[in-house]
């Protein structure tokens, strides 16, 4: 049995990258060149298809009518080489290590840098597997850090050594130091494969190997069977998933363009008007597209060490958000989504990771689109201890209650109707087990939940038309994110209420909340 600080990856020492990554990060610029030489044998290739002679200038002929090919062909090779060589370089320079206290990487060919990511500053640890880095084995991991442009990336790690060095960095942050990782980890380099023991056979040759274990990675589930349950508390049928995204503002702003498409043509006769928005009806095709792929097989489900989210079809992606990293919750319903009953939840974490959540929207989108139950299953996991009958009741109330009758929340007077006239009924708080709920919106409803042990600060605001209506708006102020917590109108007795009921309950949360070190007092490394 072996500790944490016996591991390979998170033993302190320095390591590289996998060997692949010069290919995959210089493959972009091979891909430049390459797109370079075809849009210079565009001429040629209009010829050959459609037998329109080349015109004039065409840079091909000019080096075929010099007898340059040769060299022309050389300076190509030699620019290709030239970039794996640089990329080859940058990849001997780039080392990482992950050490009790931090997870530091050190770049660079030229200009040198060094960043670090404190263990306890962690928001989250993020491994996202593209298409192409798939087919080598490769994964790209991100940890997420508290602060703008504060993330520590390794691109690229072999990807069940990815899986491996998540597991490690979370259970060091976790504060369960010198505790038992549960079995012996390869000593491999992180580039290379793993070695059979002693004795194994070998399952056919190293191309069949490779390819069997190709397949397995692309249909195995995208949450890791070893650290999660086997199943998805959610489950986004594809029909519910395409729904939701076609029934979106970005899909009336296209019917409005087709609109105006089929009318300048049918009464105007401008034609010309087709070939300037054809291209961006035919664009949106592919944002449609690449919404649906990357939000495809969608798991979320709990862990030990916080609650896994993961997407993707050919390119996927799945986070961990330890406990304590969520500092605002929004559940929300556009007015377009209401006959069916969805919803959507987005967060307010400290950190912010570079990579599209699930809808190729912003990785704060913790459920693209679900259900009532849904809902209440995914809150669950992202809000632990909140999940009684009484605090369940709420919820649902916050959702779908319109606060005409007493249903645990405060809701603001008849008199704010002068500036909310038609959701004032709906707008209104509650505070519970150390959570603060806030309701508003008619049209589109919103309930934002705010854990007060993550609260900044509270502010009380009062205008001259407020002030005449004795009315006041609050705001609970998080870390930046999509998700504001905003009372737009409450009674001013209310008002102060809230404010020293918010300020008291604040700081005994933050004072008993111990989830920055979530199994630092649990000598077997399992949280209950």
């Amino acid at each position: 049995m072996t500790t944490l600080a016996d591991t390979t990856l998170a033993d302190g020492q320095w390591h590289r990258l996998h060997p692949a990554t010069p290919l995959l990060r210089g493959g972009i610029f091979i891909v430049a060149v390459l797109g370079f030489v075809v849009a210079n044998l565009r001429e040629r290739l209009v010829d050959f298809f459609f037998g329109v002679p080349a015109t004039e200038g065409d840079p091909i002929d000019e080096i075929y009518r010099r007898g340059a090919v040769g060299w022309a062909l050389l300076g190509i090779a030699v620019i290709l080489v030239v970039i794996l060589v640089v990329f080859y370089f940058a990849w001997r320079m780039h080392t990482f290590r992950v050490n009790q206290e931090s997870v530091e990487v050190r770049s660079g060919l030229l200009f040198r840098s060094h960043r670090k990511a404190r263990l306890d500053r962690i928001q989250g640890v993020n491994i996202v597997r593209p298409l192409v880095p798939r087919l080598f084995g490769a994964a790209r991991l991100e940890v997420s850090v508290a602060g703008q442009d504060a993330n520590v990336q390794l691109a690229y790690l072999k990807s069940a050594l990815a899986d491996d060095l998540r597991r490690d960095i979370l259970r060091l942050a976790s504060g369960a130091r010198g505790q038992p990782v549960g079995a012996d980890a390869d000593p491999a380099d992180p580039g290379q494969a793993s070695v059979p023991p002693v004795g194994a056979p070998l399952a056919g040759s190293a191309a069949a190997r490779f390819a069997t274990e190709r397949m397995h990675d692309f249909l195995s589930p995208e949450l890791d069977p070893d650290a999660a349950p086997p199943e998805s508390v959610v489950t986004i049928p594809p029909g519910r998933l395409i729904g939701s995204i076609v029934f979106s503002g970005f899909t009336v702003v296209v019917l409005v363009f087709v609109i105006a498409l089929i009318v300048s043509v049918t009464v105007g006769g401008t034609g010309w008007l087709l070939f300037a928005i054809l291209p961006g009806v035919i664009g949106s095709a592919g944002y449609y597209s690449s919404r649906i792929t990357k939000s495809l097989r969608y798991s979320i489900a709990g862990t030990a060490d916080g609650v896994r989210v993961g997407f993707g079809l050919l390119s996927t992606s799945n986070e961990t958000l330890p406990p304590g990293r969520i500092h605002a919750i929004n559940v929300s319903q556009p007015v377009i989504w209401r006959p069916f009953g969805w919803w959507q939840i987005r967060i307010n974490k400290a950190g912010h990771s570079t990579n599209q959540g699930a809808a190729g929207q912003a990785s704060t989108t913790t459920l693209p689109v679900g259900t009532l139950a849904d809902v209440a299953k995914v809150l669950e996991l992202i809000l632990p201890g909140f999940d009684g009958d009484e605090q369940r009741t709420l919820i649902e109330r916050g959702m779908l209650a319109t606060g005409r009758h007493q249903d645990g929340f405060t809701n603001a007077p008849r008199r704010a109707a002068w500036l909310r006239p038609f959701s004032w009924r709906r707008t209104g708080y509650s505070l519970n087990r150390g959570v603060a709920l806030v309701r508003r919106g008619v049209l589109a409803r919103e309930l934002v939940l705010v854990p007060l042990a993550r609260l900044q600060s509270v502010a009380v605001r009062q205008g001259p038309v407020q002030r005449m209506l004795r009315l006041a708006s609050v705001r609970l102020h998080t870390v930046t994110g999509p998700v504001y917590a905003t009372l737009p109108v409450i009674g001013i007795d209310d008002s102060v209420r809230f404010f020293e009921s918010v300020s008291a309950a604040a700081i005994t949360s933050a004072q008993a909340d111990t989830s920055h070190r979530w199994n630092g007092h649990h000598p077997t490394g399992v949280t209950s």
